[in-house]
């Protein structure tokens, strides 16, 4: 074979292995940024069981000092239950926003009842939801700042030509519930 033949392989299987190398290395990102999302999502979903735990006790408390407040006991119970038999991050998260506009109506009750306010067992339990609630909020954003990065990854050239060659969707950030910069109100 002629120079020129060699030198046209040589080119050719260069090139294979720079698209071939660019192609894993590209996919090799997209499932490790995938897999931070899925992390992310792993560290709210903790919290939010956290809040899930708590809320029994609160309402308990709670309910032993104002039992005519039956309706908010009833919305955050429902609420609770519907957040444990959610199957997909969405669905949690969509339960989770509407939890914490039961939980700032249930927070207003408590207000209106000082004997409530002063009672150890409701101090604590209002220090433990304050921190998780806070706990929720940090990992909130780390999980949108994932996303975020997973999603950018996911749409720029040529990582998109892999991503959807191999499968990889965009997803969804973890919003506020409809409703979520109104403050609760409490009519009695």
């Amino acid at each position: 074979m002629s120079t020129k033949v060699w030198i046209v392989i040589g080119a050719l299987v260069l090139a294979v292995l720079i698209v071939g190398g660019s192609y894993v290395g590209t996919y090799n990102r997209l499932v490790g940024l995938d897999q931070q999302a899925e992390s992310s999502w792993a560290q709210v979903d903790t919290v939010l069981q956290r809040r899930y735990d708590l809320i029994p006790n609160l309402v308990n408390t709670v309910q032993g000092f104002a039992d005519q407040e039956q309706e908010v006991y009833t919305e955050v119970t429902r609420l609770r239950s519907q957040w444990g038999e959610a199957g997909t991050p969405n669905q949690r998260a969509a339960v989770a926003g509407q939890m914490e506009g039961a939980l700032g109506r249930l927070m207003v009750v408590m207000e209106n009842y000082p004997e409530l306010r002063s009672n150890q067992n409701f101090l604590a339990l209002q220090d433990e939801l304050a921190g998780t609630e806070n706990r929720i909020a940090v990992e909130r954003r780390r999980y949108n700042e994932s996303i975020q990065s997973y999603n950018t990854a996911v749409r720029q050239f040529p990582a998109s030509v892999i991503a959807n060659m191999t499968g990889f969707d965009q997803r969804e950030f973890f919003n506020a519930a409809d409703g979520a910069e109104t403050a609760p109100v409490v009519n009695f």
